[in-house]
Parts: structure tokens; C-alpha cells; sequence
């Protein structure tokens, strides 16, 4: 028994042993310091190389790259690449070591800083503020060859790293795009950066030694959307820049065109129907606006529902005014390409048009204008009736500015001639609101309008003027007529109800609904 209790103890001892020598083994060992005292500065992305910046003669960078390098080496401890410091000059390295220079910075410029704190990593700002000047340059001149494919990767990777971010959420009342004018712009602190960031990348796209057949897996559709998501930025020179991108992006990559198209649909149909709040809708907009005018004719059936299902919807949120003149700009040169849409996007007006908002009314009357301008006549018949219908409310509208700029329209005389071909149709429409302006309206300046009109027509056919004019009459009568013995009625039941004795008591009583009132 005695034995056996000795082999338990012996077996136990082993078991602590191990378990302690298992523990001991985990713990990390010191590092071991190079010369200079710094444990990163031999640190290499490829396992080559040891940090030594190399010169066209093969000897060391001078000792101030060394000093600077030995500040930032914590900072930046992975951007040697291929035995190249970054801090190196391209002007001190050969050709053929270029590249892996170019990439080296790349690497570097990588790490990002918190530009709130604006005494937060000085020296290390600096330097990669300056290397990006160094990589716009050298792209800018021109590489001895064409981008490898790692520099394209490396490329798009440090533009990942310092652009593609979440923006803080936005506090104000207003949203949808800074309508209201007393709000300034808010202005990125990181700016500085950001700028050359966004130039480097501007001259990286455009620079003819970048084959597009090869960045395109690189610039992809999820390189795409992030680069999208980044126009709802309140700075609105990071939109300029975003603006300029974009652009050349569609240019140059024919294959992501139509992936393009519907991302930017995906933005405005969010903004439209859920959230009315985004800050690049005009920057997206001028953009889709040059893509229209290369539209080849017939438009495909994709551009016309965008038109339908995008741009026409536009017209709804309260923030109208501040994409205004780029919407109407994109919806024009839909009709100068296709004069068949006319109608179909004024029906789409007509459908989203502005009843309480009169700033809206008056925009919405100014672009009714430039589309009938470019209307030719079978399209314009289709649209008349609903249209000066329309238009008939406005002239009678108690705000100056809306009826005045309903009136305006008979100065344009594209639209004169269309009135004047239609006038049969058009003058019954609009006379009974013609003439009660010119008996009611408040306003000195639109009655002046009113009777110049009333002129108009009077001299285009002073027949049917006169028609008109009885027929208003004969209206104005029979609405008085039925007035007169509405207010009869109600004076009947009013001495009916009199006479009734007071209901008192817990007597039941039957109410019906009200019928429900159409405006």
C-alpha cells in the first residue's frame, strides 16, 4: 500500500512539472535589440533585406534619413520593401529599384494619424505628408514602365486605408443635403492628407501606365461602392475631388459602366423613398449628366427607367433646391436625346408637383418651361389638358411669385406658338382663372400679367374669347344659383333644429361617418 501511494505522489509531481514547463513556454522572451536600440527597425515585409536604404551608388542614405528613420521607425515599422527605405528619394535610386521604392511608400503612407489632435505625431505627420508629395510627383512624370500588378494592389490598398471611412452621424435639423443656408460646411481636419491622397489617386487612374485590363481587379465593384459611399462627406471639396474621380473611373473602365449606373440609381432611389438625407446628390447628378449626353440613340431600356425611377422622383424631397439645377440639367438632355419623353416627364412633374411648398412651385414652373421649350407639338398634345390645368392653379395661387411665374410662361413664345395651336383647348381651361385674378388677386404686379394675357387671347381669337366669357358667366351664375340655395337649406335646418326638444338622458344615438373631402 505504501508503494502504491509513492507511485501516485511520483505521477502528480510529473503532471505540476509539465503543466508548469507548458505555462513557461507561453511567456515571450525579450526581444533582442539591434545595434541602434530600436527592435523595429530591421523589420521587413518580404523577410529580405535589412532597412539599409541603398543610393545609385550602392552606399547608405545620409544620416538625417537615418535620424528621421530612427524617430518614425515605431510608427512606421512595415514599410521597407525589397531592402528600400521609403525615406529615399526616387532621384537616388536607379530604375530598376523604382518600383519597389514606389511600393515602399506606399507601405508607409498606410498608417493613419488622428488629425483631431493636432499635437499628436508632428514629426511623423510630416513625413507622410511628404511622401505622398513624392508619390503624386513620381506618377505624375511618369513611371519607366508599366504598374505591376503589386503596385496596383499596394495603390488601392493605401488609398483604402486613408480614404474609405464612416462618417459621424449628422446632427442637424435640416439633413438632406444642407438646405438650410445658414449652416456652414464641415471641413475634415485630416484635409491636408486627404487632398494629396485623393490627387495621387486622380493621376494614378489617368496615367497611361496603368493598364486598365489589369487594375480592374483591383478597382472593382467593392472599390466602387465605398468610393460612392464616401460623396455623402460634408466637406464639399472632398465631393470636388470625388466628383473628378468618378468621372475618369467610368471613363477608363468601360467593363464597370453599368455596375456604376446602378450604384448611383441605389443612392438616389435610398434617398427619395427612405432616408432624404445625403450630401452628394448634386455631385452625382453633374457626374450621371455627362454620362447622358454619351448615351447612344435609341436609349436602352435601362436609361429609361432610371429616368422614370430615379431622376423624375428626385423632384419629391424638401431638399430639391440644393440639386435643383443639376437634376433639370440630366432631365433636358434626356429630352434632347429622346423628344418622345417630354410627355412622359411631365406627367412625372405633374405627379410629384409641390401643393403647399411655393419655393418648390416656382422651381418646378421654371423647369416646365425649359422642357416646353424643346416640345414638339404631338408630344404637347398629349400632355395639355392635365398640364394647364395645372397651371390654371398657379395663376390663381396667393402667392405673387407662383402666379407670377405661371404668367411668365406666355413671354416664351416656343410656348405662344404651342397656346396658339391649341388655343381651342388651352383658352376654356384657363380663362375662369384669368378672370378671377383679374377681379380678386391681391397682387398689383400679377394682375398687370393677368390682363396682358387676357389680352393675348382676346387678339389671338376674339370668338372664342368672347365664347369663354359667356361660358364663365352662365358658370359664375349657375355656382351662385346653387350657393344661394345651399345657404336656404341650411337655414331650414337650422329653425327645424330649434323647434326640436333638447335630447336628454342615456338615449342612444346613431352617427354616421363624415364623407371623406378630395382637394
Amino acid at each position: 500500500m505504501g508503494c502504491g501511494f509513492e507511485v501516485f505522489g511520483l505521477n502528480f509531481t510529473l503532471e505540476i512539472f509539465i503543466m508548469l514547463k507548458q505555462i513557461l513556454s507561453k511567456i515571450p522572451r525579450k526581444s533582442f535589440k539591434s545595434d541602434n536600440g530600436d527592435p523595429m527597425l530591421n523589420t521587413n515585409m518580404n523577410g529580405s533585406g535589412n532597412g539599409t536604404p541603398r543610393s545609385q551608388n550602392g552606399n547608405s542614405a545620409s544620416g538625417k534619413a537615418n535620424a528621421t528613420k530612427r524617430t518614425s521607425s515605431a510608427v512606421f515599422p512595415t514599410s521597407v520593401v525589397a531592402g528600400i527605405e521609403p525615406l529615399v528619394s526616387f532621384k537616388d535610386v536607379q530604375n530598376s529599384e523604382k518600383m519597389n521604392l514606389f511600393l515602399s511608400k506606399l507601405n508607409l503612407c498606410c498608417v493613419t494619424f488622428d488629425f483631431y489632435d493636432p499635437s499628436k505625431n508632428t514629426s511623423e505627420k510630416d513625413i507622410k505628408r511628404q511622401t505622398l508629395i513624392e508619390l503624386v510627383d513620381f506618377v505624375a512624370s511618369g513611371p519607366p514602365s508599366k504598374f505591376p500588378e503589386p503596385a496596383i494592389f499596394a495603390m488601392c490598398r493605401m488609398c483604402s486605408v486613408n480614404l474609405f471611412r464612416v462618417f459621424p452621424p449628422n446632427y442637424r435639423s435640416g439633413g438632406g443635403g444642407a438646405e438650410n443656408d445658414d449652416d456652414e460646411p464641415m471641413f475634415d481636419p485630416s484635409w491636408t492628407h486627404l487632398q494629396i491622397v485623393y490627387d495621387l489617386l486622380l493621376k494614378f487612374i489617368t496615367s497611361p501606365s496603368l493598364d486598365a485590363k489589369v487594375a480592374k481587379k483591383y478597382i472593382d465593384h467593392s472599390f466602387i461602392v465605398k468610393l460612392l459611399d464616401l460623396f455623402d462627406s460634408e466637406d464639399p471639396r472632398e465631393r470636388e475631388c470625388l466628383k473628378t474621380i468618378l468621372h475618369r473611373v467610368y471613363g477608363k473602365f468601360m467593363v464597370h459602366r453599368p455596375y456604376v449606373r446602378k450604384a448611383m440609381s441605389n443612392i438616389f432611389y435610398r434617398f427619395v423613398f427612405e432616408t432624404e438625407k445625403h450630401n452628394g446628390i448634386a455631385e452625382l447628378l453633374e457626374i450621371f449628366g455627362s454620362v447622358i449626353s454619351g448615351f447612344a440613340l435609341p436609349l436602352k431600356e435601362e436609361h429609361k427607367m432610371f429616368l422614370w425611377r430615379a431622376l423624375i422622383p428626385l423632384h419629391k424631397p424638401k431638399s430639391l433646391g440644393v440639386y435643383f439645377q443639376q437634376l433639370s440639367y440630366c432631365i433636358t438632355q434626356f429630352i434632347d436625346k429622346e423628344p418622345k419623353l417630354t410627355s412622359t416627364v411631365i406627367k412625372g412633374l405633374l405627379k410629384y408637383w409641390p401643393i403647399t411648398n411655393s419655393q418648390k412651385e416656382v422651381m418646378f414652373l421654371g423647369e416646365l418651361e425649359e422642357i416646353l421649350e424643346a416640345t414638339n407639338m404631338l408630344e404637347f398634345q398629349k400632355v395639355m389638358i392635365p398640364l394647364f390645368s395645372r397651371i390654371a392653379c398657379c395663376i390663381n395661387s396667393y402667392h405673387f411669385q407662383v402666379a407670377e411665374r405661371a404668367l411668365f410662361l406666355w413671354n416664351n413664345d416656343q410656348i405662344l406658338n404651342l397656346i396658339g395651336h391649341n388655343r381651342g383647348v388651352i383658352l376654356p381651361i384657363i380663362f375662369p382663372a384669368l378672370e378671377r385674378n383679374a377681379q380678386n388677386h391681391w397682387n398689383q404686379a400679377v394682375l398687370n400679367l393677368t390682363l396682358n394675357v387676357r389680352k393675348i387671347f382676346q387678339e389671338m381669337d376674339e370668338a372664342l374669347f368672347v365664347e369663354c366669357q359667356m361660358q364663365y358667366r352662365e358658370d359664375e351664375a349657375k355656382l351662385s344659383s346653387i350657393a344661394e340655395q345651399r345657404k336656404v337649406n341650411w337655414e331650414r335646418l337650422e329653425n327645424a333644429a330649434a323647434r326640436l326638444q333638447p335630447i336628454t338622458g342615456n338615449i342612444a344615438v346613431l352617427v354616421t361617418s363624415a364623407p371623406s373631402i378630395a382637394c
